[in-house]
């Protein structure tokens, strides 16, 4: 028997979490089969095999946190007690005994049969070989991994092969949805929170718990900047970059950071330390069907608007389909959260530690404002951005908060100074 335990997965990692068994107890696996995903600080990687055989038992359930080195699982290797099956006859001859244990080697088959196209693969029992991010999306898309052909090393399910699956399904029956559990009055159920949603939690809990933050609120017009992306969105198209307003507001505060240089900085805890950085990394708060991810664009001081824009649109889509990076992760130095695009009039953005501001934007509108003793229709925006009150002081958040404004308002100008 051989007990599998959880291997050294990266550098000070030290534990992970138990997102789901790819296995279950009687499953046979080959060497180097996934058998669970592991959701570290860092990473959720899928924890593979060093053996074959069949499982015997699983140690822990999705949402336990496990450390290295701690027993995942025991699986009948067949090491112990195994012996050598003798040499196979020349002809098929009844076995007066059973055989060995081990299914006999594929080339002692007789002319073994190309399996049918048409035919249905085996029921699903979690041993499909896929990465995290297809099984993921397989399970928003209502597929069984078992029913997919793979065309990757070893048979592994890729994102294509999915994509072709799926069309081959619509063809014939709308793809499974996952279906809503209505409680009925007077019930409960009783969801475990576990995996990213825990992570986000465990972030949100510290970042509240650690940093006193507050967060100011100023009303910009961005009719000028409304007009001259819509100039110059057909010329991005051209090039295959979709132009939206966050290469703009990305930009402006590398030209505004200059003048607030403690605002693109990192707080050390200890020994307590402000650590202002020279790179402008900012990190784009992410909805995806996964949960909240924030993908950073990094060196935005040294990328030209259209740059921003191609990258932020890669990194964004890459995120999206679960193919993230822990690089993509990494560094930042200043986080911006829109939700402007759903609605609202404003938000109160929790900071993302240990960056010291986050800069929340909201939905653009229409609305009335008095310019010279007229009233006129303006495109006009909440922009509320929070602080770390240990930081940065209501004075310095609100000079900060109008030099971004002034730029936006003034695009030409902006754009003078970004060239």
């Amino acid at each position: 028997m051989y007990t599998f335990e959880l291997p050294e997965i990266g550098e000070g990692v030290v534990e992970g979490e138990i997102v789901q068994w790819l296995v279950q107890p009687g499953d046979v696996i080959a060497v180097d089969q996934p058998v669970c995903e592991i959701m570290t600080d860092k990473a959720t990687v899928e924890i593979s095999s060093p053996v074959g055989g069949r499982i015997q038992s699983l140690h822990g359930e999705p949402g336990d946190v496990v450390k290295v080195h701690t027993p995942l699982a025991e699986i009948d290797d067949g090491a112990a007690g195994a012996a050598p099956a003798a040499p196979a006859p020349a002809k098929p001859e009844p076995a007066p005994k059973a055989a060995a244990p081990a299914p006999a080697p594929k080339a002692a088959a007789p002319a073994p049969a190309a399996p049918a196209p048409a035919a249905p693969a085996p029921t699903s029992t979690g041993k499909s070989v896929a990465t995290p991010a297809v099984r993921r999306r397989a399970r928003e898309m209502g597929v069984d991994l078992a029913q997919v052909p793979g065309s990757g090393k070893g048979g592994r399910v890729l994102h294509q092969d999915l994509d072709g699956f799926n069309a081959g399904a619509e063809a014939v029956a709308p793809v499974a949805l996952p279906q809503s559990k209505a409680v009925a009055t007077g019930a409960e159920e009783h969801i475990k929170i576990i995996g990213l949603r825990r992570k986000i939690a465990e972030q949100m809990v510290r970042a509240k718990q650690t940093a006193p933050h507050f967060t100011y609120v100023e009303e910009i017009d961005v009719t000028e900047l409304w007009a001259l992306r819509k100039k110059l969105k057909g010329k991005a198209a051209e090039r295959g970059v979709k132009l939206t307003f966050l290469p703009f507001f990305m930009k402006a505060l590398t030209q505004v950071f200059k003048e607030f240089p403690n605002l693109n900085a990192n707080v050390i805890e200890d020994p307590f330390t402000l650590v202002v950085k020279g790179d402008v990394n900012i990190g784009i708060a992410t909805d995806t069907p996964q949960g909240l991810f924030v993908p950073v664009v990094h060196n935005v001081e040294q990328k030209s608007i259209l740059e921003i824009a191609a990258e932020l649109g890669a990194l964004t889509e890459r995120v999206r389909n679960g193919k993230g990076t822990q690089a993509d992760f990494s560094g930042g130095t200043f986080t911006i959260t829109s939700v402007g695009n759903i609605g609202g009039v404003l938000a109160t953005p929790i900071l993302n530690i240990p960056e010291v501001a986050i800069l929340g934007v909201n939905q653009i509108k229409d609305r009335a404002v008095v310019i010279d003793g007229e009233i006129k229709v303006r495109k006009m925006v909440y922009f509320s951005p929070s602080f770390d009150h240990r930081i940065i002081d209501g004075a310095v958040a609100a000079r900060f908060t109008s030099a971004l404004k002034a730029l936006l308002e003034s695009p030409e100008s902006m754009l003078l100074e970004l060239v």
